[in-house]
């Protein structure tokens, strides 16, 4: 079985639970997940709305990054989905899942993933505030 389980940038609604299946694995004594969600304000602006839109690479260069993670560490699976289009607050905007044989393992994988994932996936959120300002996030 491959290490990169599942990796996609999606325009519907992600589940958490589909994320951990991907992972699952019989070795993993340790599954560590990443849920990022929409909240509803950002430096103490309340935020009205808010889009992600993606580069055509994003999802290669997501996969890219799935599979260097899984290069540097002992993983067992690494699986990440991202979300694009409009989304409400509490929406899930990102899942990322690593399992490994120790929880140590899951979590520095893990963490390097999301913030990695973060500084080079051609991801930009555009958010629109209350007070009718609004701010790209990401964009080069």
């Amino acid at each position: 079985m491959d290490t990169v389980r599942l990796v996609g940038v999606r325009d519907r609604a992600l589940s958490v639970d589909e994320v951990l299946r991907a992972v699952a694995d019989p070795g993993a004594g340790g599954t560590c997940v990443f849920v990022g969600t929409v909240r509803d304000a950002d430096a103490s602006r309340t935020v009205a709305a808010l889009g992600y839109s993606a580069h055509p690479s994003a999802e290669m260069t997501l996969r890219a990054l799935a599979e260097q993670v899984a290069a540097d560490f002992p993983v067992l699976g690494v699986a990440a989905v991202h979300r694009v289009g409009e989304l409400a607050v509490g929406d899930l905007a990102v899942v990322v899942a690593v399992c490994a044989a120790h929880r140590g393992e899951a979590f520095t994988a893990c963490r390097r993933f999301v913030d990695e994932l973060k500084a080079i996936v051609p991801l930009w959120k555009h958010q629109r505030f209350a007070d009718g300002g609004e701010e790209w996030v990401g964009s080069p």
